[in-house]
């Protein structure tokens, strides 16, 4: 038998308290559902920008690799003294293909001076995948007009 004390209210039982009273405890199997969708949800959002931040490394990776090796051949062109007008094409074993174009430009400007100005163009190809990539660098070199 309960004992009330006069002018106490006994308190309704908390959702916890009927709960634990009946034995039902823990989550039910629409809290758990909905717990595991979450968590599902997130775990690809996860997965997919990883996903994309590796497809940007692969492709700076190209870049900087077609960029190198651009970098060296346009090093080895503007090393030569004797530059004249040319073009060349060639290709290397891992796939890159580099076109090389020497033009004699601004020819009326130095018409009356002892060196001429090349412009050296280079594009550097690679093909990734289906798709074909470039990279363009051209520069200028002024040489010793040959007599």
């Amino acid at each position: 038998m309960i004992k009330v004390e006069a002018g106490k209210r006994r308190r309704p039982f908390s959702e916890l308290e009927r709960r634990s009273a009946s034995g039902k405890e823990g989550f039910t199997l629409l809290e758990v559902l909905v717990a595991v969708a979450i968590l599902a949800a997130t775990v690809s959002l996860v997965l997919r920008l990883f996903s994309a931040d590796l497809k940007t490394i692969s492709a700076s990776e190209e870049y900087v690799v077609a960029a190198a090796r651009a970098q060296a051949k346009m090093r080895e062109i503007l090393d030569d003294d004797t530059l004249t007008e040319k073009s060349l094409s060639e290709l290397t074993n891992d796939g890159y293909r580099i076109d090389v174009s020497v033009t004699d430009t601004m020819k009326e400007r130095t018409e009356n001076l002892q060196v001429e100005l090349m412009d050296i163009t280079m594009t550097i190809r690679w093909i990734r995948g289906m798709k074909e990539k470039s990279m363009t660098l051209r520069t200028m070199k002024a040489v010793q007009k040959q007599i």
